[in-house]
């Protein structure tokens, strides 16, 4: 028997948390959809209740103080661009909003959407024919991951293009649930598993990230792709340089989940480029071989190693 069908829309948090937990075994929150309903529609992603929070206004400001700004988790990517503060202090967050998906879909896309787009891997975003037909893998109940042979982890891909930024300046995120709200960094909430890629309860609502003013970073964000618009990432870098000298790397699409790699701007390049080499777990589940990934990887970073320390 079919389960019946539920649409849900709350005016705010408490309401669509109180929601979330009367249809916690089946339900799944839903704002700009371009990532739920895309799953939904090729049956990598199943539920009877759809919560959309796009009504809950506290979600859609950014605000900024003395110390940070705040961006709601409902604002849309095409927005960002819009903001003076933003523009001034994080220009590299702008840059890579710029380089998610098409421009008609980044006027739907959310912010905090793009921190819990789901993994992907060439062997599972695929129709339901095609899955059955080559054979169902870790990510989809099945026995063995395709891409590798094995038998015991998921090495689907992390794509989002905002959050390496982001991580590389610092950012945390506040979360809501039905405990109350907490303020974690972001690149705390991947776990680095690819069948259950974060660790954020499925009740939580992301109510804002926040970036931390002050740090004068400097962000320099390149991406690699099959074409220049609407490709998921297959390698994402993102490298910061503060005012006191300190570098963050942050790689995507190339591990289950964002990879981060501290030193200074005094530290070797090679040093750098060998750590991300031995980080990453690159697997052949993606438009471009490993191999070739593995040299753009290398390449990326020095590149912006030497445009942020000329």
């Amino acid at each position: 028997m079919t389960a019946e069908k539920i649409y849900i829309k709350p005016a705010t948090i408490d309401e669509a948390i109180s929601m979330a937990y009367a249809h916690k075994d089946d339900f799944c929150y839903v704002a700009g959809g371009t990532d739920v309903l895309v799953n939904k529609y090729q049956g990598n992603k199943e539920c009877s209740c759809l919560i959309d929070i796009t009504d809950i206004t506290e979600l859609k400001s950014i605000h900024a103080d003395a110390g940070n700004v705040k961006i709601g988790a409902l604002v849309r990517l095409d927005d960002l661009k819009n903001h003076k503060v933003l523009a001034e202090n994080f220009p590299g967050l702008l840059i890579a909003a710029h380089e998610v998906a098409s421009p008609m879909l980044r006027k739907t896309a959310t912010l905090g959407g793009n921190i819990l787009c789901e993994n992907r891997c060439s062997f599972y975003n695929q129709s339901e024919w095609w899955r059955e037909a080559v054979g169902y893998c870790l990510k989809c109940e099945g026995d063995v991951c395709i891409a590798t042979g094995g038998k015991k982890a998921c090495f689907s891909k992390f794509v989002s293009d905002t959050v390496p930024v982001m991580i590389s300046a610092g950012a945390t995120i506040e979360i809501c649930d039905i405990e109350g709200t907490e303020i974690v960094g972001l690149e705390t909430i991947y776990t680095g598993d690819g069948i259950k890629p974060r660790n954020l309860k499925d009740t939580a609502i992301i109510k804002n990230i926040i970036l931390p003013l002050g740090n004068d970073y400097k962000i320099v964000f390149k991406k690699l792709r099959p074409r220049q618009a609407v490709d998921f990432t297959s390698l994402t870098t993102a490298v910061s340089l503060d005012k006191d000298n300190n570098i963050r790397i942050v790689i995507g699409g190339v591990d289950p989940k964002p990879v981060l790699i501290c030193g200074t701007a005094g530290d070797a390049k090679e040093g750098f480029i060998k750590k991300a080499l031995a980080k990453t777990r690159v697997v052949d589940n993606d438009f471009y071989s490993r191999k070739y990934r593995r040299e753009m990887l290398a390449l990326f970073i020095e590149q912006s190693l030497d445009e942020l320390l000329k």
